[in-house]
């Protein structure tokens, strides 16, 4: 007789950390998912350590990554001129070249200016060949009274000499072939970019039937580049205006010259008046001494840093989403990775690694409410809501 043997049940298997037995769901779908088989601390670490391997790579490809952020930037900020004629009966062809003459313009004249700016003060350097000998005569004589010895004398007024005048033409000549060279590259990413920004709000349509986070985080991004550039300009013009007057005033040469560096660098938060104050102050020292130096050094921080330190940030947040701090922190970390050019881009990169890392996923948006200017709850993106969705 043969004794067949009973099943032995097995136990129910229950998730940790739960009583019911069932799956966790996702935030966004509900669907329900299995449990991560990594702890948490090692999916932080393999996290920050793609971090580290993505900002290599960015840093081993800035000369070229900068350009092309620089193009993106221009472009999705120009873009609503072909939604607008597009959606008055335009054709493609003629929305994007409207779109591209824009650009181009708009990049032209401002490298127009700066080039003409340019050639005055490289007619003007040679000048001030005696300044720099006098003043290196009297940092010399200074040195030797507070005892320094001759050899430490010459060390430390070896860059104030008669040959700094041609040595800073020369740097000022090499920058502007360099800036001349990234010029072409940047015209045509912007050529291929603006042909595509045309088509490229019916593919966001598309897109969002699929993945409404996604297309909801690149509109979030592209509307707070927006406000911010628009900011930023408004103050820019501002501050330009106020500089101007100011240098021509005191009798500083090439006071347009300033006032347009005062505007380009009014995009760098925080301390971008420090870069446009170094030049006047200089050549405030070179035409009246340190008393007209200090003169110029004063006004700018009072007049610059109340308007581009103290309300334009404030304002800038409120349009943007971010905090002072965070401002200030992607300054620094962009200027790290991609160069000067970082510092122009440090707000509007900074939004858009905020959209593909935390606007993207409803489960790491609380985080919005951590880096906003006010500390209010992040609104869900425009993507979760297709209906409500612009189609621009």
């Amino acid at each position: 007789m043969v004794r067949r043997s009973m099943p032995v049940p097995r136990p129910a298997i229950r998730l940790r950390g739960r009583h019911d037995g069932a799956l966790p769901t996702h935030p966004s779908t509900g669907a329900g998912t299995s449990a991560s088989l990594l702890p948490r601390g090692v999916v932080v670490l393999l996290g920050l350590a793609g971090t580290v391997v993505a900002v290599a790579g960015m840093r081993s490809v800035s000369d070229i990554l900068g350009p092309v952020l620089l193009a993106l930037m221009l472009t999705v900020t120009a873009s609503p001129i072909g939604t607008w004629l597009r959606r008055h009966g335009a054709p493609a062809w003629t929305a994007g070249l409207a779109l591209i003459a824009t650009v181009y313009l708009i990049l032209l004249g401002l490298g127009g200016a700066l080039v003409f700016a340019l050639a005055r003060l490289i007619d003007l350097m040679p000048q001030y060949q005696a300044q720099f000998a006098q003043l290196r005569a009297d940092a010399t004589r200074t040195l030797d009274g507070f005892g320094i010895g001759p050899q430490q004398v010459q060390e430390l007024t070896a860059p104030v000499r008669a040959g700094g005048v041609a040595d800073l033409v020369q740097a000022v000549l090499g920058g502007a072939v360099g800036v001349l060279s990234n010029g072409f590259f940047l015209l045509a990413v912007l050529l291929f970019l603006c042909l595509d920004a045309v088509h490229f709000p019916a593919r966001l349509r598309k897109a969002a039937q699929e993945r409404p986070e996604v297309v909801g985080a690149l509109r979030g991004f592209a509307q707070g580049t927006r406000r911010y550039l628009l900011v930023s300009t408004i103050f820019g013009i501002i501050v330009a205006v106020i500089d101007t007057l100011m240098l021509w005033a005191l009798g500083i040469p090439l006071p347009v010259l300033w006032g347009l560096l005062s505007f380009i660098t009014n995009y760098i938060p925080n301390i971008g008046f420090v870069v446009g104050l170094v030049p006047p102050a200089l050549l405030g020292l070179l035409e009246g001494g340190p008393r007209l130096m200090v003169a110029v050094i004063a006004l700018y921080c009072l007049v610059n840093f109340v308007i581009q330190s103290v309300i334009q940030p404030k304002i800038v947040g409120d349009a943007v989403g971010l905090s002072a701090s965070v401002s200030f922190l992607s300054l620094v970390f962009w200027t790290w990775v991609l160069g000067p050019l970082g510092a122009l881009l440090a707000i509007p990169l900074s939004l858009l690694t905020k959209g593909l890392l935390v606007d993207i996923d409803p489960a790491t948006r609380w985080i919005g409410a951590l880096i906003s200017s006010d500390g209010s709850p992040e609104e869900p993106a425009a993507g979760d809501r297709p209906a409500a969705v612009p189609p621009g």
